[in-house]
């Protein structure tokens, strides 16, 4: 095979300096010019691939390259092929690599040529699939986290709730027969066990917010209902404390967008630390509407022990604490403020403090107002007053049922089901007040489409509360859109289930 040699003088003008392997090919398929790289990775230089032609390479006829390479230079079409092979490349003893491979067409002098321009994607390739291991092991790894907090959360808050439930029943109700040291081991059983279930919801949740999987359900809600439901709910402890509550609402009604569980565990979390490290004196709650900025406020001030400036940047912080003392002292674990803060923040709001050392502390929540500061009638569907105090619940273990009928004992009567027993025409039947779930969570979408089923069917509206070991805020708002009047997070105590009843009843 003879050439010309201008040609060849030409191609090398053109790629000799080109960093990516390329061959020359004529339109008889004779391969007219290489450079330097292609002959590296190839093995063959120009000469000794005289007897070569690529139209007669059985790899590219089985791959159908051979048609591209005639369409460019037939037609002067431009392609790409993907994991380029031919047989010089098998026949060498090393690993063929992954080669991108574009095909074009170059006039010289007339004549046609076919250049083939070589991009080796090898490493690459191999870099692609080493991410897509790290992002699989990373996806089975969150995937295998949130299993062992749905799979922990649920093993624990179940024994929990019959824990806390039965020592209330024996404090109420049998407390009389006990000895006063006996009273103390019951005292320290009861508080061991709701600390113990605080703990373990903060950390869960704060493990959530931190891996950015913690997701929020927006609505529009009353802030002063919020924030009242939450003194009531720490009245009994400042009772206990001698201390007063007091509270100063500018307006009846300001409404926000605000996830209201989210809320909720926030404002108790601050009225829980000013309770807890107030020893006398007073809490005052306020509630304020600024209306120029479009902010809602609490405040929530104390006469306690107060933060020392030094520590006031530290306050946020997971796990900390001024004084090591002071988690022996008042327990704790350090993370009530730091979730307060990310709670409110990830609702657009902010958490500002005021404190001295030894006078008090005032903490301040700012939640941005609602578009909508009065709600349509149309949003609350009225409730038909039942005419009996009678309980169906759905409880597939039993052991909910036999709490909740000791707590409710003297008040309501009950009808228990499994849920595979259970009849929706039942709920046409007039003989229930209001209906329970204990949902397990093994049949916690069947139950999100039976709560959806209820709220369609039943003539009289009744209320509908759910209990779960769930304490994923994007799981239990499922059953809010669903319809549920309360989802009540277990374990809950004698008063949370009441509070609870009394909200989604009509007196």
């Amino acid at each position: 095979m003879t050439m010309d040699s201008s040609i060849i003088k030409y191609l090398q003008l053109l790629y000799e300096s080109v960093r990516f392997p390329i061959q020359v090919l004529n339109k008889e398929g004779n391969v007219v010019y290489v450079n330097e790289l292609f002959t590296i990775q190839w093995g063959h230089s120009l000469s000794e691939l005289k007897e070569y032609n690529i139209f007669e390479d059985n790899e590219l006829t089985r791959k159908g390259v051979q048609q591209i390479i005639k369409e460019a230079l037939i037609n002067s079409k431009e392609s790409m092929v993907d994991n380029y092979v031919d047989t010089l490349l098998l026949s060498r003893e090393v690993a063929v690599p992954l080669l991108r491979t574009s095909i074009f067409p170059i006039t010289f002098e007339n004549e046609r040529y076919a250049v083939l321009l070589h991009e080796d994607q090898t490493e690459q390739f191999l870099a692609e699939e080493e991410i897509k291991k790290a992002r699989d092991a990373g996806n089975e790894a969150e995937r295998l986290k949130n299993t062992f907090l749905t799979v922990l959360s649920h093993e624990l808050r179940t024994p929990l709730n019959i824990i806390l439930g039965y020592s209330t029943i024996i404090k109420e109700n049998l407390s009389e027969k006990f000895s006063a040291e006996e009273k103390i081991y019951l005292d320290n059983l009861y508080s061991g066990s709701s600390r113990l279930f605080k703990s373990i919801t903060q950390m869960l949740e704060f493990a959530q917010i931190e891996a950015g999987n913690y997701n929020m359900d927006i609505n529009c809600h009353d802030f002063c209902e919020i924030v009242q439901n939450s003194v009531e709910v720490n009245r009994k402890s400042a009772t206990d404390k001698k201390l007063d509550i007091k509270t100063n609402f500018e307006m009846e009604k300001i409404y926000v967008d605000v996830d209201i569980q989210c809320t909720e565990t926030a404002i108790n979390n601050l009225l829980e630390n000013a309770i807890k490290f107030t020893r006398q004196g007073y809490v005052d709650v306020e509630v304020n509407l600024m209306a120029d900025r479009g902010l809602a406020t609490c405040k929530i001030k104390d006469t306690g022990i107060g933060i020392s400036s030094q520590y006031l940047d530290h306050l946020y912080q997971p796990f900390s604490q001024e004084d090591l003392n002071i988690g022996r002292n008042y327990e704790g674990n350090g993370l009530g403020l730091a979730l307060s803060k990310r709670y409110i923040e990830k609702m657009g709001g902010s958490i500002l403090v005021d404190s001295i050392k030894g006078v008090g502390t005032t903490l301040t929540i700012t939640l941005p107002l609602s578009k909508n500061q009065v709600r349509e009638s149309s949003e609350s569907v009225p409730k038909v007053v039942a005419e009996h105090n009678k309980i169906l619940m759905l409880d597939d273990t039993g052991e909910s049922y036999e709490l909740i009928k000791v707590f409710l004992r003297n008040a309501y009567e009950f009808e228990v089901q499994k849920f595979k027993d259970f009849d929706l025409d039942l709920v046409n039947k007039k003989s229930y007040s209001m209906i329970i779930l204990d949902v397990p969570k093994n049949l916690w979408d069947d139950c999100v489409q039976l709560v959806k089923q209820i709220k369609e069917s039943d003539p009289y509206k009744r209320p509908v509360l759910v209990l779960s070991s769930e304490f994923m805020h994007e799981k239990i708002s499922q059953f809010h859109q669903a319809g549920v009047d309360k989802f009540l997070v277990k374990p809950f105590a004698k008063n949370d289930l009441m509070t609870a009843i009394e909200k989604i009843t009509v007196s």
